[in-house]
């Protein structure tokens, strides 16, 4: 009987999320197989993207155990909640964000096993006011674990963006993360290739420091989508950490250009 009620609250759950992210046109993902690839500055960068683009875009920060979308964003306010006691987004340099680091303190650690952390992502779908989005991003967890399957299964992405960096172990990780997104039928799936070589302040010239080609190779390994590479910028680290994201502070950057082509592969798919 148990088992039964939980089946019928997991329905009953899904179908609120559904009426209530019904307004957004296009759903994307972004994961990756390994932490330190750096999956939430892409993601961050993609979103802000997007809105200088002129579409209506939001991002929800599903890294429950460290959210660090607050911080790249520049963004301190808690959300407030409306008349039907749903939280309404934070507005950003025309961003909408939403993460639990909004919600609590940077030093308060997020000791929750994997239910909590799924049921705390299933809230910000279902008990969030996101209004009309072109496109709604979501930043994933590191991994295949509870919480990605749970947001594959809720949010039902048209996209899944997987960031790699271009060495070998960590093309091995995100093969699990894209075998995930075969399975949950995700419509698009393409590869970014991160990290992929830094140009020489000196001499111009570029450095493979992770090596080159993973991602696109992986693609092609997998039957799925190249978006593009994307190098390294100390610049890029620097805007993150002063909340003010590298295509917003310096739109003719090498990062900012290859963001930009992405988005532009990203919006033909859609438009």
């Amino acid at each position: 009987m148990e088992k039964k009620e939980k089946f019928e609250r997991w329905v009953k759950e899904g179908k609120i999320i559904k009426e209530q992210i019904k307004k957004i046109k296009h759903r994307i993902v972004v994961f990756s197989g390994k932490g330190g690839v750096g999956k939430t500055t892409v993601s961050v960068n993609l979103s802000y993207g997007l809105v200088m683009r002129g579409f209506a875009t939001g991002i929800l920060d599903a890294d429950i155990t460290g959210p660090n979308v607050p911080k790249m964003v520049g963004v301190s306010k808690s959300p407030k909640v409306d008349k039907y006691k749903l939280m309404i987004p934070v507005k950003k340099d025309g961003l909408y964000v939403i993460s639990i680091g909004m919600l609590i303190t940077e030093d308060t650690p997020i000791i929750w096993r994997g239910p909590l952390r799924s049921k705390a992502i299933s809230q910000f779908l279902r008990d969030v006011n996101w209004g009309e989005l072109d496109f709604l991003i979501a930043d994933l967890p590191p991994g295949t674990g509870d919480e990605v399957l749970t947001i594959a299964q809720r949010m039902e992405p048209d996209l899944a963006v997987v960031v790699t960096t271009p060495q070998e172990v960590s093309v091995l990780d995100c093969r699990r993360a894209i075998a995930l997104a075969k399975k949950m039928k995700t419509r698009y799936i393409g590869v970014i290739e991160n990290m992929s070589g830094l140009r020489c302040p000196k001499c111009g010239a570029e450095i493979e420091i992770f090596g080159s080609g993973g991602g696109m190779k992986l693609a092609g390994e997998m039957g799925v989508g190249f978006l593009g590479k994307i190098p390294i910028e100390v610049a890029t680290r620097k805007s993150s950490d002063e909340g003010k994201p590298i295509v917003l502070s310096n739109k003719d950057s090498d990062v900012s250009k290859a963001i930009f082509l992405i988005i532009d592969k990203i919006v033909t798919m859609f438009y």
